[in-house]
């Protein structure tokens, strides 16, 4: 059975400070960082065969960090980069909240609507995360998992689209998947399945995460 591990990067200063990154290139915090080597002693364990990253930094600094643990080059594609948020890039929840109301509220409705008027839909998102997913596995041997490193709404969007689950419904049962944590997709003979959700490296010192978890 094939094998894939859709990988969240560490935390950023912009995911501690609860800010709307989108496809803003931010590095990794110092916490990020940690998190990123940690999880990758436990991933370079799983025999992992190929790293695709998206390439914004943030992501590519995580990847990297499993690259050095197995001598395997990471390969950036775009299209596992977050959701593009729009003019909601770099403003806090409650910024948003505060200068897009309706939109907010169509959210809630569970409405898939373009975020900060000038960026993507989620949609948008798990067609082009879908399309590198595929390319990935048509390659892929049996005998060890490809690891996709992305973001936290990217990740959960092509998870979805390649188990066929509803976003809107997913979203409501499943808990955000967390910075360094990953999903795994197995493929069965019906298709493919998720297998594990939200698995990680518990840390040392558990920090609060915010109330309002952004893209």
């Amino acid at each position: 059975m094939r094998r894939v591990i859709v990988w969240r990067h560490g935390e950023t200063e912009h995911n501690a400070g609860g800010i709307y990154q989108g496809q803003l290139d931010t590095e990794l915090s110092v916490r990020g960082r940690e998190q990123a080597r940690r999880a990758a002693e436990v991933l370079a364990a799983r025999g992992v065969v190929r790293l695709v990253t998206s390439d914004l930094t943030r992501a590519v600094q995580t990847a990297t960090c499993l690259a050095e643990r197995t001598g395997l080059r990471t390969e950036p594609d775009a299209r596992l980069r977050e959701i593009h948020v729009g003019r909601w890039q770099g403003l806090t929840h409650q910024e948003v909240l505060a200068r897009d109301p309706e939109a907010q509220q169509a959210l809630e409705r569970g409405e898939d609507v373009v975020r900060g008027q000038t960026g993507e839909r989620v949609a948008d998102v798990a067609a082009r995360a879908r399309a590198a997913f595929e390319e990935v596995v048509a390659d892929l041997p049996e005998h060890g998992p490809a690891v996709l490193a992305s973001h936290g709404l990217a990740s959960r969007a092509l998870v979805c689209a390649v188990v066929g689950l509803d976003f809107q419904q997913a979203s409501q049962a499943l808990v955000g998947l967390r910075n360094c944590h990953w999903a795994e997709l197995v493929e069965h003979a019906t298709g493919w399945r998720l297998e594990a959700w939200n698995v990680g490296v518990p840390e040392d010192h558990a920090v609060p995460t915010i109330a309002h978890p952004v893209p």
